[in-house]
């Protein structure tokens, strides 16, 4: 075979070319693997117990069995696929209700409408005993409002004692953290006091420990430096408390439309990340403020407005690959219904109850609406802001993969098994991204709880440690070395 270049001859491209893909390789890591939440609930700091996860997922499993007691109601409300075709009630269920007790697998494949709305209602109940919060932000922001000083000190100071007292009895979700004040001339220096007093407090009380997946969020940033200036806090109360180096993370939140694009012309979202330096594990989207910052009038401020779709695209260019989280933002409008009873007072008439009924309906159908808008645009993991909220929090997330299940269990295993023998005859699989897309979908229905590890290993073809692995060419590799 003839050759024109010599390996010394290319050494000193082939020297530049490989610190270049190492660099690249720094700077896209790819997806962690690690669980990520599919929302992170916001409540005021003045209001922050031990046991806030828990009473929140009490106050949502109220509201589902006052509004939607059975899963027909539930489907209908949310517009589940196929929720029309089902009975209007358990009464008129002409006994399928029964068929599913006794044999749900065979009602998912006579009717799977019922079968999807009965799973769902199930598990969203489980869901909101056993874990009704997945992550939840002690606000000092929008949250909480301008307080004095002594009041503000005050919060921080007991927030983080009752965050002592979750981590000592284990009632603190799976990630916890607190949302800051800006870092603007005005609120720069009272954030900074917060956030000192919170976690010196807190790792004293917890003889320097913190809680598992704490984060710090950081609102309304417009320039690098305020990242910056966080990083460097970080640094100085790691070394102040005994906390080890890099312990302290933080989470962006993108909601000024400076913070896309600086005055330069720049797209400024790849400077905030570096100046993170390795500490920026999420970045959240402002749905109000980013709508708000663009001039767009509060009847139009919402989470499918084509701004936020914009913003949204930019942020996910922007952390692709960088293991990133990415947040959408809340649904502004509650299922809180219009009329309330009152001890001593007349009973609520059969017009007010259906009007709460209505009004609780409408909510949870815009709620699940936008939650599933954000996940079709990859953004799996969003704000609530009401305890009524979980509900469909939860329904959202599961029905959009179990929607899909079958479909994606048959293209998963046809990848697999067509590029396993292609590979025998010598042809080349060039379809990996696709089936890269699947895995990732199992992955993430895995991680939310709409699947376990058993069922997906059953209807994927996977073993559990190929499905761990998160890398389809990495499990093709091996199988072709089998």
């Amino acid at each position: 075979m003839k050759k024109s270049l010599t390996e010394d001859s290319v050494g000193d491209i082939s020297a530049r070319l490989q610190q270049a893909n190492a660099e690249f390789a720094r700077n896209y890591p790819g997806e962690t693997g690690k669980r990520q939440p599919v929302h992170t609930v916001y409540g005021g700091a003045h209001l922050f117990k031990s046991d806030s996860a828990m009473r929140l997922g009490g106050l949502a499993r109220r509201s589902l069995d006052q509004f939607a007691p059975d899963f027909l109601t539930f489907a209908r409300a949310i517009g589940l696929n196929g929720a029309e075709q089902l009975p209007e009630s358990p009464e008129e269920d002409g006994g399928l209700i029964a068929r599913l007790e006794a044999n749900r697998e065979l009602v998912r494949q006579e009717n799977k409408a019922a079968w999807l709305a009965h799973a769902i209602y199930g598990r969203v109940n489980e869901k909101l005993r056993r874990e009704p919060v997945e992550d939840f932000r002690i606000d000092f922001e929008d949250g909480y409002g301008n307080r004095s000083d002594e009041e503000e000190d005050g919060h921080a100071e007991s927030a983080a004692i009752e965050v002592v007292e979750g981590m000592l009895s284990r009632t603190l979700p799976p990630f916890i953290g607190i949302r800051i004040k800006p870092f603007t001339e005005e609120l720069r220096a009272r954030s900074m006091r917060t956030l000192d007093t919170f976690v010196s407090t807190l790792v004293e009380k917890s003889d320097g420990k913190l809680p598992e997946n704490f984060v710090v969020t950081q609102p309304k940033i417009t320039i690098p430096e305020q990242v910056a200036a966080l990083a460097d806090l970080f640094e100085l109360l790691e070394s102040k408390t005994g906390l080890a180096a890099g312990s302290l993370k933080l989470e962006m939140m993108i909601e000024t439309t400076q913070s896309i694009i600086n005055s330069r012309g720049e797209i400024n979202l790849p400077l905030l990340l570096a100046a993170a330096r390795g500490r920026c594990v999420a970045a959240h989207f402002g749905t109000y403020d980013y709508t708000a910052s663009c001039s767009i009038t509060a009847a139009h401020q919402h989470m499918m407005h084509p701004a936020c779709d914009f913003a949204k695209h930019m942020m996910q260019v922007s952390f692709a690959g960088t293991g990133v989280w990415l947040s959408d933002g809340a649904t502004n409008i509650m299922p809180v219904a219009p009329h309330r009873f009152t001890e001593g007072g007349p009973p609520l008439t059969a017009e007010q109850i259906a009007e709460n009924r209505a009004v609780v309906h409408r909510a949870w159908k815009l709620h699940y609406d936008h939650i599933q808008h954000s996940l079709e645009g990859a953004f799996y993991q969003g704000w609530d802001l009401h305890p009524a909220q979980l509900p469909t929090r939860y329904a959202a997330v599961y029905a959009f993969f179990l929607e899909s299940l079958d479909a994606a269990s048959e293209r998963l295993k046809n990848f697999v098994e067509k590029a396993a023998k292609a590979t025998l005859v010598g042809d080349v699989f060039d379809d990996a991204a696709t089936g890269q897309g699947l895995l990732n979908y199992f992955l993430r229905a895995i991680n939310c709880g709409a699947l376990t590890e058993e069922k997906a290993t059953q209807l994927s073809g996977l073993t559990v440690a190929e499905l761990r692995s998160g890398s389809f060419v990495k499990i093709l590799n091996n199988r072709q070395s089998l």
